[in-house]
This record gives C-alpha cells, structure tokens and sequence, in this order.
C-alpha cells in the first residue's frame, strides 16, 4: 500500500491518480476527507489527519510499503520556516514508530543552499534531517524546478492589463520551471520502482523558460498581449501582502526570488536527472484559456 500526503493538492492528487490507475492500493491523507471524495470514489482508502501530529502522521503510515511526503504550504503562516521544519520532525518522529522502506519526499531546486532561498529551506532541513533520523528507510528526494503553476498568481495583471510583473528583472533570463502533473507522475514512478538507497533527482520541465517566454504563452492563451514588465524587488513584499500573504511568507518569498534572479538557486548538475513532458503554454492554456 502506499500512503499520499497532501492528496488534495496539485502534486498529492496526481500521484494518487497515478497509483490507482496502476491498480495499486493507495491511502490518501487529508485534513478535509471532502477534499479527497473523488480520489475514494476511485478506490483510495481515506485517512484524515494532521502533518503537525506526528501520532497522527505515525498512524497514516501504517502498513504503508512506500509513501509520498512533502510540507504543504501555507501562505498565511507567520512562522513559515518553523513551521515546515516542525512537519519535517513529526515526519522524523512517524518513520521511527512506522518504518517505511522508500518515501518519496518533494523537495527543490537549490535545496543544497544552506541559506538564502526564503520557503526552500525548509525542505533543505529534510534533506538533512529524515536521512539521518530514519536509516531504515530509503528516500527518493526530488527537486523540482520552479512551479509553472506559480506563475498563475499573475493572472489577474495578465487579463486585466496585458502585464506579467517580473519583480526585480530578468525577463529575458531562462531557468528551469515544472508543471505540477509532472512532478506528480515522477513521484509515482519513483514509488513503483524505489531505488536501492537514498537518491536525490533533479526534475525539470521539457526545457528551460524565461518570463517573456510565459508572457508569450500567456499572449496565446488569452488571445491578447501580455508582455513581461520588470519591476522593483521593493515592490514585491506589498504586492504579496495585498493578495493576504503574511509579511514572514512574502519576505522569504522575495529571498526566493531574488535567488532566481541572481543564478543562486539552480540544479547542481551532479544527481539523476528528469525531465517532464507538459509545455508552460499546456499550463497556462489551461488555467487562463
């Protein structure tokens, strides 16, 4: 059996789908059961539970041969980083009252970056710390590139004014974005076929893109240009505030950004590396079409 965690999620969701469509025996775990009712109306065993309970996660893990992990987010949290490190401890805490032979777990680029990365931090905690903390359990870390779907959080610019914001610059530059399915598919081919010890994979999308490269799509999508327009970095943290991010995620969001923007956060290049098969223009087709 193979337990999902953040099932009702964009990754979560798909590599469940991914497991029941294999005929695998799949328990998913959410906080809301409504939020998974589709998944059991397939077949997926139910768990409700909490990833800040480690008794809790312990008892979704039971039984389970394999396991899909990963620190939801939350934008409202006024403690990010020690909020995901304390999922990342009960975690820690689980595997050592229900050992799991391979976990999947969703990582990120730049995860080997000690400092510097705002959110990505947290998952470079698990790099560090599940390892170390559960040796019967081998895991499959992977670092996925930067989310296709974050660039929806500029929707509204896009439809309304033609505008894709790119705070701090670097419109023109390409770095390795992912769709969310993709990551999802490559977490449930990792859990079918687990690797001997633990791996670190590098997961990209089908090539690199630049902003101006999304403003094109989007330009596509919604049969209107929409252009790439840097902006100050300063302009960020107010911008995240208005759409009801806490001023502790918008501040480690604007450090993950400005990241990107100077080459910091990148693939080692030294690890397995994958590639997915959805376009940026698939995404956003999809979401603003």
């Amino acid at each position: 059996m193979f337990v999902i965690f953040g099932a009702s999620g964009n990754t979560g969701s798909v590599v469940a789908g991914a497991l029941l469509d294999r005929g695998k025996k799949v328990r998913v775990v959410a906080r809301d059961a409504a939020k998974v009712a589709a998944l059991a109306k397939r077949g997926a065993e139910v768990f409700v539970g909490d990833v800040l309970d480690a008794t809790s996660v312990a008892s979704a893990l039971a039984g389970a041969e394999g396991a899909y992990l990963l620190v939801p987010p939350d934008p409202t949290s006024t403690a990010f980083v020690a909020r995901g490190k304390k999922i990342v401890d009960d975690y820690a805490t689980a595997l050592a009252r229900a050992p799991v032979k391979h976990v999947v777990f969703l990582s990120s680029v730049a995860a080997q970056l000690p400092e510097g990365t705002g959110p990505i931090l947290t998952v470079r905690y698990a790099e560090t710390k599940l390892p170390a903390a559960s040796p019967k359990t081998a895991f499959t870390f992977l670092r996925a590139a930067y989310f296709m779907e974050n660039l929806l959080g500029f929707a509204h610019p896009m439809k309304a004014d033609g505008v894709l914001p790119v705070f701090g610059g670097g419109e023109s530059h390409p770095f390795p974005m992912v769709a969310t399915r993709d990551i999802g598919r490559a977490a449930a081919e990792a859990l079918l076929a687990p690797p001997a010890a633990t791996e670190i994979v590098e997961l990209s999308g089908p090539k690199e893109y630049s902003y101006a490269d999304a403003a094109s799509e989007a330009s596509k999508a919604l049969g209107k240009p929409v252009k790439a327009t840097p902006l100050p970095i300063d302009g960020l943290v107010p911008a995240l505030r208005a759409t009801g991010m806490s001023e502790d995620m918008a501040k480690l969001y604007r450090e993950m950004v400005e990241a990107f923007g100077s080459g910091r956060a990148r693939f080692e290049g030294t690890h397995r590396s994958v590639r997915g098969t959805t376009a940026l223009g698939d995404v956003l087709r999809d979401k603003l079409g």
